[in-house]
């Protein structure tokens, strides 16, 4: 099962390591992992995205829990949530129609961030699932010379579920 996680956590040296450490060490898989501060300089926040059984995660989330640097943590996955992902893809310009191209896009709300070079540079943004389609569905037409991706990132809808002091 794919779990979304929500982490508050000091914004401080090595409080990410040891919090990979964790589920590295419990041999839990992260898949995507996206930190950046809040409107509190002193404190971040981690969306951790990995596959598994609840049981294991459960358990995973109380040891989390436990760490000094962590605020407060939660499973977001059951919960009712905005998620969106960022992506820059390079394609070779020419390999497909600019038709074809431009509606593939306006389907998925793609757009070109730059062409240099005989390279185009779309960005999407859109749920890590979106963002999976229109991956396979560009890749279908045209080869895909590079991805960069920023991983999901999360946030409740209506009162916030994660605060800092929760």
């Amino acid at each position: 099962m794919r779990n979304i996680i929500s982490i508050l956590i000091r914004n401080e040296a090595g409080a990410l390591a040891r919090v990979a450490n964790l589920f590295s060490s419990r041999a839990y898989n992260i898949d995507s992992l996206s930190v950046a501060p809040t409107d509190d300089q002193s404190v971040s926040r981690i969306t951790l995205v990995t596959f598994g059984s609840q049981e294991i995660l459960d358990q995973i989330i109380k040891q989390t829990r436990k760490l000094i640097d962590v605020i407060s943590i939660i499973d977001m996955t059951d919960d009712d949530y905005h998620e969106r992902e960022f992506a820059l893809i390079k394609i070779e310009v020419g390999s497909i129609s600019n038709h074809n191209l431009s509606l593939l896009m306006e389907s998925y709300g793609a757009s070109i961030l730059s062409e240099k070079d005989n390279f185009y540079t779309i960005e999407i943004i859109a749920s890590s699932e979106k963002v999976d389609d229109f991956i396979k569905a560009i890749t279908a037409k045209i080869p895909i010379d590079s991805i960069v991706r920023s991983g999901a990132l999360a946030i409740a809808k209506g009162k916030p579920l994660l605060q800092k002091n929760s």
